[in-house]
């Protein structure tokens, strides 16, 4: 079939010839992770830190550590992932 035409390349409709850059450049994946995992992280750790209270006479309850340190770690390791992927790149 020569008399059809080809179809047109995704990265001609994403990024016309112009020259543009995607947002935030070529980096959105480390940025993205290193907001997530750091925001993993800081919220787990406060949550350990400071209970929540709760309950009929405002008890403190605390998360469960057997929840919160293990999402803490996975924080902390996407966020020291992604700096050194920006400070790499």
């Amino acid at each position: 079939m020569s008399g059809v035409p080809p179809w047109p390349d995704p990265a001609d409709a994403l990024l016309p010839a112009t020259g543009a850059t995607p947002f935030l450049g070529d980096d959105l994946i480390p940025y993205l992770v290193l907001a997530l995992g750091a925001a993993l992280l800081v919220g787990n750790v406060a949550a350990l830190a400071r209970p929540r209270r709760a309950g009929p006479n405002d008890e403190m309850v605390r998360a469960p550590a057997w929840r919160a340190v293990p999402l803490a770690l996975v924080g902390l390791v996407a966020s020291i992932w992604a700096l050194a992927t920006l400070v790499a790149g």
